[in-house]
Formats: structure tokens, sequence, C-alpha cells
């Protein structure tokens, strides 16, 4: 069984609360349970794990890349800023898909660049909760096809 690891970075815990208006009402719960729905469906394991912290962040994916066959991550604003996760996913050669609930292009320009796009295999973005959805099918598929 192929097994995937999901991060969600910082202040995705906030969700249902924080800037509904931006991000919705959904839960980070709520999402974690989709995710999980739809692993079970498609025959994957997952390990979920959220981090406020860059370097917790960075320790997951690093460790990760003996224990996983995929990451999928939002960084959430370590998007914009983290040169330490982009870094870490580079080195461990995971294959990544980056997600975010939000049309990162839409918002404020400061949150225009992603420093993970260049080393994720692709990125979905703008479909709300729905974006973790789809990148969990496109992370299941590209593992099929490497099988």
């Amino acid at each position: 069984m192929k097994k995937i690891l999901v991060i969600h970075g910082p202040n995705l815990n906030l969700l249902g609360t924080r800037e509904p208006a931006v991000y919705g009402r959904v839960t980070l719960n709520e999402i974690n349970q989709s995710l999980k729905k739809l692993a079970k469906l498609r025959k994957v394991s997952l390990a979920i794990k959220q981090s406020n912290h860059e370097g917790e962040i960075v320790d997951l994916i690093t460790k990760g890349k003996k224990k996983f066959d995929a990451l999928l991550i939002n960084p959430a604003a370590y998007t914009h800023t983290s040169v330490a996760v982009r870094d870490a996913i580079s080195a461990s050669g995971i294959l990544t898909v980056e997600v975010h609930l939000s049309n990162i292009y839409a918002r404020e320009k400061f949150r225009h660049k992603s420093l993970i796009s260049p080393v994720a295999r692709g990125t979905i973005l703008g479909f709300g909760p729905q974006s973790y959805i789809l990148g969990l099918e496109a992370l299941v598929d590209l593992l099929h096809a490497q099988s």
C-alpha cells in the first residue's frame, strides 16, 4: 500500500473561523476526514500532520523521505517565505503536490510567488477544500503510473 504524508502549514489549524471570506467555514478536521475517506477508497495510507513551526515541517519532510511515497502539502504562509521547506522537498526527492485553498494569484501581491511550486510535481489552488481532494487524486494517479 502506498503511503502519503499530508502536511498542513501554519494557521491552518484555525480553518473554519479564520477569515471565512477567504478560506471558508470548513475546518481542518473536516478536510482531514474527507482525505481519509478518499484514501480508503483509493487504497492508500495517509499520515496527516499540521504545524505552525517551519523547522518541524522541514523535519517531517526530510524524515518522511524514507517512510512515504509522496507528499501532499499546503505550506500556507511558508509558500512565499521558506527556502528551508523548499530545500527539504528538493533534497528529499519525494513526489510532491502543493495545494492551496485560495487562489494565491488573486490575492495580495506578496502571495503571488511560490517557492514551493518549482520543486513540486504540480500545484492545485483556488478550489477551497476541493484543492486537497484534487491534489490527493493527482498523487494517487501519479503513484499508480510509477508502479
